[in-house]
């Protein structure tokens, strides 16, 4: 078949595979987590095998869970580009989109643990983030990171509430869902996954959805889980405004709300200065991580 886009990227997370049914296997170094990396693999997988039979010609798949070093290329096919850890930019974490035209979100949660599986954004020490009164999920914030480069966001998978979130922010956006309400049993994966491969090759041709960039300025509430302690802690270097136990953000663009956010949630002055060293300490941490799975799994800890 011939489909609109033949180079895309894959931005993964893994709360809403099909291998992560609790905070534990979301978590590094917990005894669950393997298992949940395996499952993470096979699900890009199934979709990156799909969109090369239908076509695609160049696809890249950037692991954006915690550290960044969750999945296995050895488990994938080799024709993946497969991009680990975090990198300062162009896009903020994920560096060079490679000429993607369009962004496929495979394994994503919802905003709010209210909402659906695990649900967050950024960080689950952010009980809620509001802009311009209105929850704003992290499809939305990828997307618009996404928006400069010419990149469309077309399809996104995960448990059902973060489907329902990201068809309402993003119009003509394609989703597939797995319900997580009832734990897996009774699910059958292999099939699940074909039917994920299958779905993301339908949103080869999505021609209703175009870049994603919410127009300034904007006005943030971010709302922190363990109150104004917590909020005061994360505001403080930052200079930030509160009011309670939500931390106030004003922007003029895009750009500058995420990045304030960004900042917010994972960094301080002292960090943000020094981010090449920092961020090469936090991936070295990563791929210790992503060692460590690996001798779980020929210890057979978990099954691949």
């Amino acid at each position: 078949m011939t489909s609109r886009f033949d180079n895309v990227l894959i931005v993964a997370d893994i709360e809403g595979t099909s291998d992560c049914w609790s905070y534990e296997a979301s978590r590094l170094f917990d005894k669950d987590w393997p298992r949940a990396c395996v499952g993470m693999t096979r699900d890009v997988d199934a979709v990156a095998r799909a969109l090369f039979d239908a076509g695609v010609k160049t696809l890249t798949v950037k692991d954006f869970h915690r550290t960044g070093f969750n999945i296995l290329p050895e488990l994938m096919d080799p024709r993946v580009n497969v991009v680990h850890g975090y990198i300062k930019g162009p896009v903020p974490g994920m560096g060079n989109p490679q000429g993607a035209r369009a962004a496929m979100f495979v394994g994503l949660h919802a905003a709010t643990r209210e909402d659906g599986f695990l649900g967050h954004t950024l960080t689950s020490r952010i009980r809620r983030l509001e802009v311009n009164g209105r929850v704003i999920t992290e499809v939305e914030l990828f997307s618009g990171s996404l928006a400069p480069f010419g990149v469309r966001p077309v399809f996104l998978s995960g448990d059902t509430g973060a489907c329902r979130q990201a068809e309402s922010a993003i119009p003509g956006l394609r989703t597939f869902a797995l319900d997580k309400s009832h734990g897996p049993d009774g699910l059958d994966i292999d099939s699940w996954r074909r039917d994920l491969g299958r779905a993301a090759v339908d949103a080869l041709n999505n021609a209703s959805t175009d870049v994603f960039l919410p127009q300034g300025p904007f006005s943030a509430k971010v709302i922190f889980r363990d109150g104004e302690s917590a909020a005061a802690k994360a505001a403080r270097p930052w200079k930030l405004p509160m009011d309670g136990d939500a931390v106030l953000v004003e922007a003029k663009d895009f750009d500058s709300l995420y990045m304030a956010l960004i900042r917010l949630a994972y960094l301080t002055p002292l960090t943000d200065r020094l981010s090449g060293p920092a961020l090469g300490l936090f991936n070295l941490w990563g791929r210790v991580g992503l060692a460590w799975v690996r001798r779980q799994i020929r210890k057979g800890a978990t099954d691949v």
